[in-house]
């Protein structure tokens, strides 16, 4: 099966120009599944609340989702892009995953990265997983990738591949997302953009681009550069991401022994 994912410079507050911009980028893609950064739409580099509270929108009734659903219905794609969300007075780092048949599901990020802490509330989803056509697919966003126990968390829910939307900044995730797949015998289609926000006085956001499609032996199918726009794609066998043995005595996921984790469920 074939999957993607479309790295590029959004322009900050423009949905309307960034969301033609992925229309044709995808325009040659035809029964793929796909994954847009964090914030696709939007860019990143919130000022203040009232851009969170404009920029924000209702899922699955906003503008993005039914954008990315038409897509999706046009082009026979499935689609993982990263909106902020408005729900309940509150706003959420959100993914949102739509298909041909329209509006999936979504996920909440988990773990808050820098300044989102001040304009965002932390993600109340859990991890969650979607079986489709494609596979077994679970979603992650961008900082998620820090701790370990997300990654595992979709392993053990089933998951075949991982879809991770982010606006990365920090240099470590491109060689860490290779271990996340050996250790969880997973896919992972990191999504990244490119490019510069300077929207603070004083305080610059380099983005460091490298989106990537990871195997489950922690071997980069696919990497994309530091600052160009590029739409990466690669055919892969989930049937690989199931099979969980390492050798004839040992399982990755059989092999756990939980009631010696306790410190993990501090």
């Amino acid at each position: 099966m074939l999957v993607g994912c479309y790295q590029f410079e959004p322009v900050f507050g423009e949905k309307e120009e960034n969301l033609l911009k992925v229309k044709k980028a995808l325009q040659k893609l035809k029964n793929c599944l796909v994954v847009l950064p964090e914030f696709f739409a939007t860019g990143y580099q919130f000022r203040n609340h009232e851009e969170v509270q404009i920029l924000s929108e209702d899922i699955p009734e906003g503008y993005t989702t039914k954008a990315l659903e038409e897509i999706a219905k046009a082009k026979g794609l499935y689609i993982i892009g990263g909106l902020p969300e408005r729900f309940n007075n509150r706003y959420y780092n959100s993914a949102v995953f739509v298909g041909p048949e329209g509006f999936i599901g979504l996920y909440r990020k988990t773990h808050l990265f820098f300044e989102e802490k001040i304009f965002f509330t932390p993600g109340d989803t859990g991890f969650r997983v979607w079986n489709t056509e494609f596979g077994r697919v679970g979603i992650m966003i961008c900082f998620d990738w820090f701790f370990p126990e997300s990654a595992r968390t979709l392993a053990i829910q089933g998951a075949d591949i991982i879809a991770h939307p982010s606006n990365l900044v920090l240099p470590y995730c491109p060689q860490a997302m290779p271990v996340r797949c050996l250790e969880n015998r997973v896919f992972a289609i990191t999504a990244n953009r490119t490019g510069v926000e300077r929207r603070k006085q004083g305080q610059e956001l380099r983005f460091i681009g490298k989106s990537q499609i990871v195997s489950p032996d922690g071997k980069v199918i696919v990497r994309a550069s530091e600052d160009r726009e590029e739409l990466l794609t690669a055919e892969i066998d989930v049937s690989i991401a199931r099979e969980k043995s390492i050798n004839p005595y040992n399982n990755l996921l059989s092999d756990r022994r939980p009631s010696l984790y306790g410190p993990l469920c501090a």
